[in-house]
């Protein structure tokens, strides 16, 4: 046996983190801040498995721990219905607030850096089991090692392999222009949420998305709701009609882009995957199904596993209440057969509904009476045939593997 095939135990640990993404630095980042001894967080080094930069995107009220790492935010937003009008919201006390991979990524590792009960492992996880009296990560090395680390828990991050069966199998792709126009086209206090003066894709759903960053600076996106991805050309030709003809930038210079595809399903995201693994992030169930929303999740769900593990337990929490998950398993459903029109849908309800409480909605954090406000507000008829239907839908594997880490 040589060099590289010998396994090298590491020394055991109380917690090992699997994965250095929006999740598993997350985790990391509270069980610092909780004094959590004994955590080892495997994040794979510079290479084919780094991810390109991306945006996270959430709604948040106050101060909070990550503000060194935002790098803009909106107190107002806007949604333009297929019809023209737009609607201008104040989601007071709620902000929206953008964070860049890199400088969260920056932010926290600098942090653990300096907490003694985290450390940074740089390598390549291939393997997570049970063993007993706790769980084995078997990771490779830059240098072509292989380690075996050993803890009582480990939270697994990695995206899955293969989506959960579901009733629906939809996808939000989209890809995105970091744009400087010769003029000030952008109001910097106004973040475009959802813009539905596109040409709207026979099945499912299209819309625009601007983040100003400056007069002049934003993140222009086209985003569709469907179930196949577009080509690189199709993006392109879109934000092409998107920025010309609809927002009428002028002309303007792509400065970098970004791309992504997130599922949108009502598979069930088992968090358990042994008894000492648990799966955290998107691959626990963090994103929304009905809106591909995931940071804000991600963050409750890694405060709770801190809390919990300080006070001497393990688990995973749901990320999302069980009410949120069925609203969206009825939303999938009636969006993919054609039964509500999704842009007269979500204006409908930005338009009706006040923004924060709305907002709060979409990140799962109503009250079953708000809910119901909510309810009565979108298209009853159609809606209550769906939930009629579904519990006799048979759920199926999806046609294809899931894309990843892409959320927002």
């Amino acid at each position: 046996m040589t060099r590289q095939q010998r396994a090298a135990p590491g020394p055991p640990s109380g917690v090992v983190i699997v994965g250095g993404g929006a999740a598993g630095l997350s985790l990391a980042h509270r069980l610092a801040a909780a004094a959590v001894p004994g955590v080892t967080l495997v994040d794979a080094p510079a290479g084919p498995l780094t991810p390109p930069e991306r945006t996270w995107c959430y709604w948040d009220r106050g101060s909070g721990d990550l503000d060194e790492a935002v790098s803009a935010c909106w107190s107002r937003l806007r949604v333009h219905g297929a019809d023209g009008r737009a609607v201008l919201l104040d989601p007071a006390p709620l902000s929206y607030r953008m964070l860049r991979s890199t400088d969260f990524e920056r932010l926290v590792h600098a942090r653990l850096a300096r907490t003694p009960t985290v450390r940074v492992l740089r390598a390549t996880a291939r393997t997570v089991r049970d063993t007993p009296g706790g769980a084995e990560v078997r990771c490779t090395t830059p240098d072509g090692r292989t380690l075996s680390l050993r803890a009582r828990h480990v939270y697994d991050s990695r995206p899955r392999p293969v989506l959960p069966p579901a009733r629906t199998h939809l996808t939000q792709h989209f890809r995105g222009w970091f744009v400087r126009t010769r003029t000030a086209r952008f109001d910097p206090a106004v973040a475009d949420l959802m813009d539905f003066r596109v040409p709207q894709p026979p099945h499912g759903l299209a819309f625009g998305y601007v983040l100003p960053l400056a007069p002049d600076r934003a993140l222009v996106e086209y985003t569709e709701f469907s179930r196949t991805p577009l080509t690189r050309a199709r993006y392109e030709a879109a934000l092409a009609h998107y920025s010309e003809t609809v927002l009428r930038l002028g002309p303007l210079t792509v400065e970098s882009a970004e791309q992504g595809a997130i599922p949108m399903t009502d598979g069930r995201f088992t968090r358990r995957a042994g008894d000492a693994v648990f799966r955290i992030g998107t691959a626990g169930g963090a994103t929304r199904p009905a809106t591909g929303y995931t940071f804000a999740a991600v963050q409750r769900q890694t405060r709770a596993i801190a809390a919990a593990l300080r006070a001497g337990r393990a688990t995973a929490p749901p990320p999302h209440r069980r009410r949120a998950l069925a609203m969206d398993a009825v939303l999938l459903r009636a969006l993919d057969t054609g039964r509500i029109d999704g842009p007269g849908f979500f204006t409908g309800l930005f338009r009706r509904v006040p923004a924060e409480r709305l907002l709060r909605f979409l990140d799962g954090t109503t009250t079953p009476w708000e809910d119901w406000g909510i309810g009565i507000r979108t298209p009853v008829v159609p809606m209550l045939r769906t939930a009629a239907e579904l519990p006799f839908l048979p759920r199926r594997p999806p046609s294809s593997p899931p894309s990843g880490e892409n959320h927002r």
